[in-house]
């Protein structure tokens, strides 16, 4: 049984991320990894219930409510999907994880960012992510790419996903022993080959002390 790995790849909506981790359990699942994929918030029946919550709940949500709803949603998946996962050696991909949180809700929506950190990491048990993947893209780029209708978060003014953007950035400096920076300007393809090769880099390591 191969060691088990924990990739999660996040960024503004409209960088491709969907694309990217299709591509990528593709890949890792032709090179003979058993890989379990997931998306936060989601992956649950209960997940689902409250990723449309969340995302399309009618009135304003307080930010906190909505921090403490994707962590509970994030709680679920754990325990159901990621850490059985885990448990039996796979390689888990995750569109979206606690980076998300910190982002969203701190860097763009005014919580205090290590309190954020502190939350979420006792919600998830301390498990995070062997490598966060951001992919990055100007905003404009970003929402011309999305190319459906907004949800309520998407529909927050250019200030905010411009906190986004910056938020991202800020927390891969401050994290790069976990956190990479990928640009999503190029076509799918090259962006694929450049997170293969970040992803590479962290199974050698697993394989080295696996």
């Amino acid at each position: 049984m191969s060691p088990p790995a924990f990739i999660s790849l996040d960024g503004l909506d409209g960088t491709g991320k969907s694309t990217q981790c299709r591509l990528l359990t593709e890949w890792l699942r032709a090179s003979g990894y058993a890989v379990t994929t997931c998306i936060d918030p989601g992956g649950t029946p209960l997940g689902t219930q409250v990723r449309s919550l969340v995302l399309h709940h009618h009135s304003e949500m307080d930010r906190m409510c909505e921090a403490l709803l994707f962590m509970a949603s994030r709680a679920q998946l754990l325990a159901e999907v990621i850490r059985p996962a885990l448990a039996a050696g796979q390689i888990v991909i995750s569109d979206r994880f606690l980076l998300a949180n910190i982002v969203y809700q701190g860097h763009a929506g005014g919580l205090d960012v290590e309190r954020l950190w502190e939350a979420g990491c006792f919600a998830a048990g301390g498990l995070e992510p062997d490598l966060t993947i951001v992919l990055d893209l100007p905003l404009e780029k970003a929402g011309l790419r999305r190319g459906r209708p907004s949800d309520r978060i998407e529909d927050r003014d250019a200030d905010y996903h411009a906190r986004l953007r910056h938020g991202f950035l800020t927390e891969a400096r401050r994290r790069p022993e976990r956190i990479r920076v990928v640009d999503a300007t190029p076509p799918i393809e090259i962006v694929q080959d450049a997170i293969r090769r970040e992803v590479s880099s962290v199974l050698e390591i697993h394989f080295d002390h696996g």
